[in-house]
C-alpha cells in the first residue's frame, strides 16, 4: 500500500463524515487559536514593559529611599523608606566624577486650574537636569532654569496635553495658572512623549524641586535621577553612589536601580505569565486531543468491514495503523493550521485596535503549537489505530453482515 494510497483513503474517510471532521478541526484550532493569542498577550506586556523602561535612557541610575534586601527586587518593594535630601543630591553633583546629570525629584498630586478649566495632575519638583536625565524637548519657551537647588520661584513647565486643555488655543508661556494655593507663572511647554513608567509626561506639571518642596510641606524627596556620562561606567558610578549616601547616613538605606536590572526583573516574570497562558492554551489542544480520539474510536468501530477487506487481500498491520494515525494527524494539522492563521489574525487585529500595546506571539509558540497540535494527533489516535490494527479480518468482515 503506497502513501498516496494511505492518505486518499484517510482523505475520503474525513469527507465523509464532515460534521464529526468539522467539530474536531475546530477543536484543534481553538486551541492553537488560544495559545497564539495568549502568548501574544504575554509577550505583548513583556514588550511593553521593557520599552517603557527603556525610554528612560539606558544610562540611568534611579536612587531609591528604603533599601532592598532582595536581589532582582522591584521598584520602591522592600525596606522602609529613609530621607532623601536635596543635600544628598547635591554631594551627588560635587562628588560622583561619572554623573552626568542628578535631578531631585519631589512629587505629588494637585488641581491645576486656570480660568474655569482645571484637573488633577502630578507636580514634580526637579531641577533642569530632568531634561537630560528624561530626554526631555521643549515645543515653546524654556525649560526650568539652572539654579541653585534651594532657590524656589513661582514658575512651571506644562505637558503639552495639559497645555492644550487649559488654554484652548492661547499662547500658555506668560500665562499663570493657580496650582493648589499657588499662582504659577509658565515658562514652558513640553514636547509630547507620552506615558513613560506609568508617568503621562504631556499630562503634568514641573516646578523647581525647592517650590514642590514648599507647595505640600515636604522635607524629602520622591527619588533622584542620576545620568551617567559612559553606559561602561554605570555599575562603578551605582556603587559610588550607594557609598556615598552609606556613609552621609550612616547606613546603606538607599536603593539604586539600573534600567537593565530592572527590565530583567520583569522579564523574568512576565516570560513565566507567558509560560503560564501558554500551558492554558495547552489545555483546550489536550480536550481536543480527546476529541481526536472519540472521532477515531467511532471511525473504526464503523468501519470494521472496511479494516477486514484491506486485512483479507494482504494489508499488514502496520499499514493499517499508518492509515488510522496519518486520518488522527491530518485532522489534528489542518487544525492546527487553521488555528495558527486565526490566531495571527486576531493578533493583528488587537494591534490595529490598541496600536500601542505590542502584541506579537513569539517563534517558539508558533513553533510548539504546531509541534503539540500534530503530536496531540498521533498520541491520541495511537489507540483506535492500534486497535482497527488488530482486528481478525474474519471477525470483521462477520460483524459487518
Amino acid at each position: 500500500m503506497m502513501i498516496l494510497d494511505c492518505l486518499r483513503m484517510a482523505g475520503t474517510a474525513l469527507v465523509r463524515q464532515r460534521l464529526r471532521t468539522g467539530l474536531s478541526l475546530l477543536g484543534v484550532a481553538i486551541g492553537v487559536m488560544s495559545v497564539i493569542v495568549l502568548t501574544s498577550l504575554g509577550e505583548g506586556a513583556r514588550r511593553y514593559v521593557t520599552g517603557q523602561f527603556a525610554s528612560l535612557g539606558t544610562n540611568l541610575l534611579v536612587v531609591i529611599p528604603g533599601k532592598n534586601e532582595t536581589t532582582g527586587g522591584l521598584p520602591g518593594m522592600g525596606g522602609a523608606p529613609e530621607d532623601l535630601t536635596l543635600q544628598d543630591a547635591e554631594a551627588i553633583v560635587r562628588r560622583i566624577p561619572g554623573a552626568n546629570a542628578v535631578a531631585p525629584m519631589s512629587m505629588a498630586t494637585d488641581l491645576v486650574s486656570y480660568g474655569e478649566r482645571g484637573r488633577q495632575v502630578p507636580v514634580i519638583g526637579t531641577t533642569s537636569d530632568f531634561m537630560i536625565a528624561r530626554h526631555l524637548r521643549m515645543a515653546e519657551g524654556s525649560f526650568l532654569p539652572d539654579v541653585d537647588n534651594d532657590r524656589g520661584a513661582p514658575i512651571a513647565v506644562v505637558g503639552k496635553k495639559l497645555a492644550k486643555e487649559l488654554f484652548r488655543g492661547e499662547r500658555p508661556v506668560g500665562k499663570v495658572v493657580r496650582v493648589g494655593d499657588w499662582r504659577i507663572r509658565v515658562i514652558g511647554v513640553m514636547d509630547s512623549r507620552g506615558v513613560s513608567v506609568g508617568l503621562d509626561m504631556d499630562d503634568c506639571v514641573l516646578v523647581p524641586v525647592a517650590t514642590g518642596m514648599r507647595m505640600f510641606n515636604r522635607s524629602s524627596l520622591f527619588r533622584i535621577l542620576v545620568d551617567v556620562k559612559v553606559r561602561a561606567d554605570q555599575d562603578e558610578t551605582k556603587n559610588q553612589v550607594i557609598r556615598l549616601l552609606a556613609d552621609r547616613h550612616q547606613e546603606e538605606d538607599v536603593t539604586v536601580l539600573t534600567q537593565d536590572a530592572v527590565v530583567s526583573s520583569f522579564s523574568s516574570i512576565l516570560n513565566v505569565l507567558t509560560m503560564a497562558l501558554a500551558g492554558i492554551g495547552g489545555i483546550s489542544l489536550a480536550v481536543a486531543g480527546v476529541g481526536i480520539m472519540n472521532v477515531m474510536l467511532v471511525s473504526v468501530s464503523e468501519r470494521t468491514f472496511e479494516v477486514g477487506l484491506m486485512k483479507a487481500v494482504g494489508a499488514k498491520e502496520h499499514q493499517i495503523l499508518g492509515v488510522f494515525l496519518l486520518e488522527a494527524s491530518l485532522l489534528s494539522s489542518l487544525g492546527g493550521g487553521i488555528g495558527l492563521g486565526l490566531g495571527l489574525l486576531s493578533v493583528e487585529i488587537l494591534g490595529k485596535v490598541f496600536p500601542k500595546f505590542p502584541a506579537a506571539s513569539p517563534l517558539w509558540a508558533i513553533g510548539l503549537s504546531i509541534g503539540v497540535s500534530v503530536t496531540v494527533g498521533v498520541v491520541f489516535g495511537l489507540i483506535p489505530a492500534h486497535r482497527a490494527s488488530r482486528l481478525d479480518p474474519v471477525v470483521a468482515l462477520a460483524r459487518s453482515k
